[in-house]
């Protein structure tokens, strides 16, 4: 339960980063640190974690593809590769439950948190990664995560980049970071909050991947596994397939019109192209994903998106290029590109306008309440974007 929440009218001292109040410290990582010994370390050498020690199974080895700059997404349980128990022992870089893992070289600003939710009960750090155990006298780990992926935190973190062509932080740096620390009490309530909020954005997300599975899976049973002596004919009998528009780079930052480019959302513009609902898919570069955008929008000219719908709705025409293995029509050498003209000469059945027409009845269902969603979690992302800075200053107290 969330704690009631009040602006503090308490006095405020200055600590380096915002003013805090009074009562609260600022402490640097090296003195919220646990007490044992390898509190706060850095991966090894990179000789000594390199792809020959990788093997099919054992133990999962953080690299930065399981961190993120997204507050909130505290640690992405997957794409692991793995090493012996024997090399995780000889390394002795683990992290394991209320650690702290930062990138230290390549995207700097990255960190997340091991809640004890994961696949794993204990990780090795990559020799790019820096890990922090907390003392938990002190602070609390869920409390430092929420500060340290705070954007003011990110950005200073940024800003002591020690590295010439590549980003870089040491541990001298992770040391001399600071850390607000209110009272153990106040520190838990203002991660409860955060970390609530977080919990329903996490519940929604999920909700929408039940949602779309269950519409993929009708379609499957209706128009793969369950498809009859059908007409047979080519994806431009269903569809046209148009390249995106060009936008400068600098465009691309402000507006309510979200802008897909071949890898998908690439932030926003003020005007759009295409009329929702519009399917789009990867032209140049990244080949093989498939959006569905249920809001007006711009098509990037590495993106292709369908122009017409001739016999096909929507949403059976999304799920249509989602069978399809795009990758498989890639034109180019260098630079993977995807032919439209050859997507349109794809064979497929035709079923029944009916049947198409009844599938988009019911995927449409599903798929607004996925919209619906979706609006609750820019809501609810938003509410936590505008708390976080307040809580983590003292300006907002929680009771």
């Amino acid at each position: 339960m969330i704690g009631a929440v009040r602006q503090s009218t308490i006095e405020w001292q200055e600590s380096g980063l915002p003013a805090l109040p009074a009562e609260w410290q600022a402490m640097t990582i090296d003195e919220i640190k646990s007490p044992e010994k390898k509190a706060i370390i850095s991966g090894p050498f990179g000789s000594n974690i390199s792809s020959k020690y990788f093997v099919n199974d054992g133990v999962p080895v953080i690299r930065g593809n399981n961190l993120s700059l997204q507050l909130g997404e505290k640690f992405k349980d997957g794409g692991f590769v793995y090493i012996t128990t024997e090399k995780a022992n000889e390394l002795n870089t683990w992290a394991s439950k209320d650690d702290l893992v930062f990138t230290a070289v390549g995207t700097i600003g990255q960190v997340g948190i091991l809640t004890g939710l994961e696949k794993y009960k204990k990780y090795i750090i990559s020799n790019k990664q820096l890990r922090l155990t907390v003392n938990k006298n002190i602070i609390e780990p869920l409390f430092a995560y929420y500060w340290f992926a705070s954007e003011i935190m990110v950005e200073q973190i940024k800003q002591r980049n020690t590295g010439s062509s590549v980003p870089l932080i040491n541990l001298s740096v992770l040391k001399s970071l600071i850390v607000p620390v209110p009272s153990l009490e106040e520190q838990k309530s203002i991660a409860s909050v955060l970390s609530s909020l977080d919990d329903k954005i996490d519940l929604l997300h999920r909700q929408n991947k039940t949602l779309e599975a269950m519409a993929e899976t009708l379609f499957r049973q209706w128009f793969v596994e369950g498809a009859g002596d059908w007409e047979e004919g080519k994806i431009e009998d269903l569809f046209v397939l148009q390249r995106g528009f060009d936008l400068p780079l600098q465009n691309r930052i402000s507006g309510q019109y979200p802008i897909f480019a071949s890898s998908g959302f690439s932030g926003y513009h003020s005007e759009y192209k295409v009329k929702a609902p519009g399917i789009t898919t990867g032209r140049s570069g990244v080949l093989g994903n498939v959006f569905l955008v249920l809001e007006d929008f711009w098509p990037l000219n590495t993106s292709l998106y369908i122009k017409e719908f001739k016999r096909a709705t929507p949403l059976y025409a999304y799920y249509i290029l989602k069978n399809l293995d795009l990758n498989s029509y890639n034109a180019g050498s260098a630079v993977p590109t995807l032919n439209r003209n050859h997507v349109h000469e794809a064979s497929v059945l035709i079923p029944p306008a009916n049947l198409i027409q009844e599938f988009e009845g019911i995927a449409s269902l599903l798929f607004k309440r996925i919209n619906k969603n979706e609006i609750q979690i820019k809501q609810i992302e938003n509410i936590r974007d505008g708390l976080l800075p307040k809580l983590m200053s003292g300006e907002v107290r929680v009771a």
